[in-house]
């Protein structure tokens, strides 16, 4: 029975179901994490953003986590997309990083080296000019003929 008073006779009108998309659905994305510290607890987010996929995927690497990035296939099915090992770059980075640190260690030891032998060089050559200087023989400086020695020690001032 209708309960619309206006017009009793006519039927309610009455949307249809939605249908709902049955279309596969190909454009998520799955992102699994897994670490070694805890491999009974994966993590997992699922995104249709392939942006923002492989945004996540390199952070969760560089926090050291395995990562695995599959693709929708369609109908509850996952294929794999690509896969990180995070622990491998991270080692090898750390690698880099000491080979990095070594290098600069080993610049900085030869330019100290080379600093400290051209101060030496430096050095002998001062004081071979000083002894050259100390063994020649007093001049006439003025007319008058008077000599002046070219050193003076502490003691004749």
């Amino acid at each position: 029975m209708n309960r619309n008073r206006k017009h009793p006779d006519r039927a309610p009108h009455r949307r249809r179901a939605s249908a709902g998309d049955r279309t596969k659905n190909t454009k998520s994305f799955r992102i699994t994490g897994s670490w070694d510290q805890r491999p009974d607890r994966p993590w997992v987010k699922a995104t249709p953003d392939r942006k923002a996929v492989r945004r996540i995927a390199r952070e969760m690497a560089e926090q050291g986590a395995y990562v695995i990035v599959e693709q929708h296939a369609g109908y509850g099915q996952w294929s794999t997309w690509f896969e990180v090992d995070g622990p491998a770059l991270l080692a090898g980075r750390r690698r880099a990083d000491a080979e990095q640190r070594h290098r600069i260690e080993e610049q900085q030891r030869a330019t100290t080296e080379a600093t400290r032998r051209a101060a030496a060089e430096h050095s002998e050559r001062e004081r071979a000019g000083l002894a050259r200087l100390m063994t020649r023989p007093p001049v006439a400086r003025e007319q008058c003929g008077r000599r002046e020695a070219r050193h003076v020690t502490g003691a004749q001032r």
